[in-house]
């Protein structure tokens, strides 16, 4: 970025800063002459442009939270995966109290990370809207052509859209807040799931190739498109076209090619953030001046709480719960179905103390004190979740409760997906800050293969269990390729070429019947995404949270951790969707209404 964007960018957040404390982020006062002088050229709107896309991680200082960027990070760990109880919060009962309330059911308007998620996404917004009527006057003045300012006002429009859908997700009764709506008079009492949708298809016009990998394409503006009108309507017959042509036709904001990576585990790698698999990732960047605020803030919390002997050392959040890594339990190479899995679980190190052999480099090559589950596995589990006795990255085995901070309210695994490896620390991770935990690892907002699951739920919900099948076979086929399996490690630590576990994977010969057919659809989701913070919003838009998640709570209370983690927690379809924040009623002096599930 050039030297006068952040000079642009800081003057632009200087404003908002100033403004921040005083009223409702929603009412943004005119920032003076600044768009009469400075940015009513086409670098002041690039300036802006930049500062809109900057939202997409959920991390900026414009929006001074509470708590940190975990609560409004893009990868959506705690509302999509641990509201999904495929993870526990972690860590111990007092660090983050607000997030317990979120992981046990029993949250309220005053929580203060549904404030912040509010705050941070309606900023998005404005700076959208800032934007788009900056767009405007440029081309009056006859300083862009209006090519250009199409151009512009496209992207405002997609991101735009996609900040609204990530409130809409949430909150579902909110505002919609354009370029040309009264400030003082913002309301939520109008449906606005189809401007979200019109701001949304404005993206799908957008060229192929942005000749950037971090903007918005066509490819990019279809997906979100489809996600949206399925989540939001139901529209599996308007999404399947979209999503059809992207498998067909897609490709990178930078022109560059998409697909399956032939190997499941290499997506995960950092160096790989940007490969064939990624179709669209956040991204994030270290060692660059930004305080690590440009890097994986979000995510900065969850790694194993063990400083030195583990990757990033601090500070045990999000902790795959012992049901989710049961779901990878597998029958004939297939998975078991109606949470059958839980009659065999995976055996875990819960109450076993570190017993490890190490070598010079102190790592964990040998443990003498355990031995992993020897039944079959489907092989992502192993690249999902980190477990004793299996190798992690390349810090050698994962030495199970030890890597915990709290045993007692988490179960002895860690998060693998977004860990960096021993050998990428100082390079690929911030040295600038407190941990390093900050990571180069963006965060993957779309995968080919989350586009081929989409594509065939259409196809599912459409009547063509034919192609359905064929694109979740293509998906597991791919996690059925060993060389994308964790491999035994020797004495050296030097991997061999033998697994690392009893994996057992293989296709589906048919999906069977239409209801059996969305079953497996689920299921495969769960297990190809895990950890990836879609799960709630998948439950939620199959019409099936209530039901799924009250029957693995119910599973996890019966576990030691667990017991003391959950307690008395329940959910009905109150739960389904978040309280909208209290202050934000406050502040709109009670135009904006709670939404009737939380009144």
């Amino acid at each position: 970025m050039k030297k006068s964007y952040i000079i642009l960018i800081m003057v632009i957040a200087g404003f908002g800063i100033s403004n921040s404390c005083k009223q409702s982020f929603l009412n943004v006062p005119p920032a003076g002459s600044l768009d009469q002088t400075l940015m009513q050229t086409p670098e002041g709107l690039d300036a802006l442009l930049v500062g809109a896309y900057s939202m997409i991680d959920g991390v900026t200082g414009n929006v001074s939270t509470v708590n940190g960027f975990w609560e409004t990070t893009a990868s959506n760990w705690l509302f999509g995966s641990v509201r999904a109880m495929e993870a526990m919060k972690g860590s111990d009962a007092g660090d983050q109290p607000d997030a317990n309330s979120i992981q046990t059911f029993s949250e309220d308007a005053t929580n203060s990370y549904l404030n912040d998620s509010w705050r941070m996404l309606y900023e998005s917004v404005s700076r959208c809207n800032q934007l788009i009527l900056l767009t405007g006057k440029t081309l009056t003045a006859g300083k862009i052509t209006q090519d250009q300012a199409d151009l512009y006002v496209r992207q405002a429009r997609v991101l735009r859209g996609w900040f609204h859908f990530e409130a809409w997700r949430m909150w579902r009764d909110i505002p919609y807040v354009d370029e040309t709506t009264d400030l003082k008079n913002v309301s939520n009492d109008a449906d606005v799931t189809a401007k979200i949708i019109d701001d949304l298809t404005q993206g799908t016009t957008l060229p192929p190739n942005m000749e950037a990998i971090g903007k918005f394409n066509s490819t990019v503006s279809k997906v979100l498109l489809a996600k949206a009108l399925m989540q939001m309507k139901k529209d599996y017959a308007g999404a399947l076209p979209l999503l059809t042509d992207v498998v067909a036709t897609g490709v990178k904001p930078n022109g560059d090619s998409i697909g399956l990576d032939p190997a499941y585990g290499p997506i995960f790698d950092i160096q790989n953030r940007n490969d064939l698999e990624a179709v669209y990732t956040v991204q994030y960047s270290v060692n660059d001046g930004s305080g690590a605020n440009n890097s994986s803030a979000g995510e900065v919390l969850n790694f194993p709480y063990k400083g030195g002997a583990s990757p990033g050392g601090c500070c045990g959040f999000f902790v795959p719960t012992q049901e989710f890594v049961n779901s990878f339990r597998t029958a004939g190479g297939l998975p078991l179905f109606n949470h059958a899995y839980n009659a065999t679980p995976v055996k875990n190190d819960y109450g076993l103390a570190a017993n490890k052999t190490v070598n010079a480099d102190n790592l964990a090559f040998t443990d003498p004190g355990f031995v992993p589950d020897a039944g079959p596995l489907d092989p992502r589990l192993d690249w999902t979740v980190g477990r004793r006795g299996i190798p992690f990255w390349d810090w050698g085995l994962h030495t199970g409760q030890d890597w915990i901070r709290d045993i007692t309210t988490s179960a002895p695994y860690t998060a693998k997906k977004a860990v960096y490896q021993k050998s990428q620390e100082g390079n690929l991770t911030d040295i600038s800050s407190w941990t390093p935990g900050y990571t180069a690892n963006g965060y993957r907002l779309i995968r080919y293969a989350d586009v081929l699951l989409l594509l065939a739920e259409c196809q599912i919900e459409t009547g063509n269990l034919a192609g359905a099948l064929v694109n979740i076979n293509s998906v597991r086929a791919r996690a059925a390729n060993p060389a994308g399996w964790v491999k035994a490690i020797d004495a050296t630590g030097k991997p061999t070429s033998a697994p690392a576990a009893n994996y057992v994977i293989t296709t589906y010969p048919t999906l069977g019947t239409p209801a059996n057919a969305r079953q497996i659809l689920q299921m495969e989701r769960k297990l190809e995404l895990g950890m990836e913070g879609h799960r709630s919003f998948d439950l939620i838009r199959w019409g099936i949270f209530v039901d799924e998640v009250s029957k693995v709570l119910a599973y996890e209370k019966t576990l030691p951790w667990g017991s003391k983690t959950y307690g008395n927690a329940s959910l009905g379809p109150e739960d389904v969707l978040y309280p909208i924040p209290q202050r934000q009623i406050d502040l709109s002096l009670g135009k904006i209404k709670q939404n009737p599930e939380h009144q």
